[in-house]
């Protein structure tokens, strides 16, 4: 079992940042892939970033690259979603996810079915 708890979320103008945090705790960290998603109002869950065990594959849907950065702290079981240029599409509220990779150092996924565990997620809203 992992606990996930999502922080950072809240209110901003368009064109600036917002650093989102997920405290992971439970299982070693380390043993997980890490995902973030995103839910808007009336749409469908979708898929923002996920970052491999150690860091090293990272993937990022298409409307955030260059925007958003995924980043972990193994030793701080946190992962961190930093969020650049934020723009009024980016409003949401943001979950993170753990996936039980099975020991592939370099796997992350893009599919929420591969995730095993989820926070209860935090509100981005931003203005225009």
């Amino acid at each position: 079992q992992v606990n996930l708890v999502e922080s950072g979320g809240g209110l901003v103008q368009a064109g600036g940042s917002l650093r989102l945090s997920c405290a992971a705790s439970g299982r070693t960290f380390s043993y997980y892939a890490m995902g973030w998603f995103r839910q808007a109002p009336g749409k469908e869950r979708e898929f923002v970033a996920a970052i491999s065990r150690g860091g090293g594959t990272t993937y990022y849907v298409d409307f955030v690259k260059g925007r958003f950065t995924i980043s972990r702290d193994n030793a701080k079981n946190t992962v961190y979603l930093q969020m650049n240029s934020l723009k009024f599409e980016d409003t949401a509220v943001y979950y993170c996810a753990a996936s039980d990779v099975r020991g592939r150092l370099y796997y992350a996924s893009r599919a929420s079915y591969e995730y095993d565990y989820w926070g209860q997620g935090t509100q981005v809203t931003v203005s225009s």
